[in-house]
């Protein structure tokens, strides 16, 4: 996808209502970055999944054990977010047993949440193609805004050693990098509108997503 490009689905409106569908899960451990063994597994399940480009999936949430592997607890959630339209398409996934790599996962019913808007949002990884440098990163993301229409301010947040959040992640062999982003002075229009598109690529696989 290029810097100006934003993944949509033909006649696909501005304005169209979308909603979180937040699964309960069960289950021990996950790999930290399992954002395409997720996506892959419910692909299996359901197959509208791996063909709808306006379903966003975000990785569970959980906590790290610092060797590659994040612990679920009873507040972890899987989050999907799609036009209000589509929930039968991804419905089926509720009460199924998943397994991510090695390690079984128990999906449950969905609360369905609305959007709220919020004057400033983030995403863990936000990957735009070929942009892997800080600066190059943000000028593609500010003209995906402007495709958006969207008016607000970027910016990549620093570590404690002052460089920019730098994330990756593993797509079968491949590594995507990509970089944490925050996005301020939103609008509500604004703020509902990034959270229906997102930026970049592999939002069903946990990137571009906003929160």
């Amino acid at each position: 996808m290029t810097s100006t490009t934003i993944e949509r689905q033909p006649g696909a409106s501005p304005i169209e209502l979308f909603v979180n569908l937040s699964f309960s899960v069960k289950g021990q451990m996950l790999p930290a970055d399992h954002g395409y063994g997720l996506f892959a597994a419910l692909s299996k399940l359901c197959p509208s999944v791996h063909e709808d480009s306006e379903i966003q999936i975000l990785t569970i949430p959980g906590i790290p054990d610092r060797k590659g592997k994040i612990a679920l607890t009873d507040r972890s959630r899987l989050l999907v977010r799609l036009p209000v339209t589509k929930i039968p398409l991804v419905y089926a996934i509720a009460g199924k047993r998943l397994l991510i790599g090695n390690h079984p996962i128990q999906i449950g019913i969905p609360n369905v949440e609305p959007l709220r808007p919020k004057a400033k949002l983030r995403s863990r990884i936000v990957v735009i193609k070929p942009y892997t440098e800080p600066e190059s990163f943000l000028g593609a993301a500010q003209r995906q805004l402007e495709t958006l229409e969207v008016s607000a301010q970027l910016r990549i947040p620093l570590n404690i050693d002052k460089t920019p959040k730098r994330k990756t992640i593993k797509i079968q062999r491949y590594t995507v990098v990509g970089f944490t982003t925050e996005v301020t002075g939103l609008s509500a229009e604004d703020s509902l509108k990034l959270q229906q598109w997102g930026l970049g690529g592999k939002r069903r696989m946990g990137c571009g997503v906003f929160l």
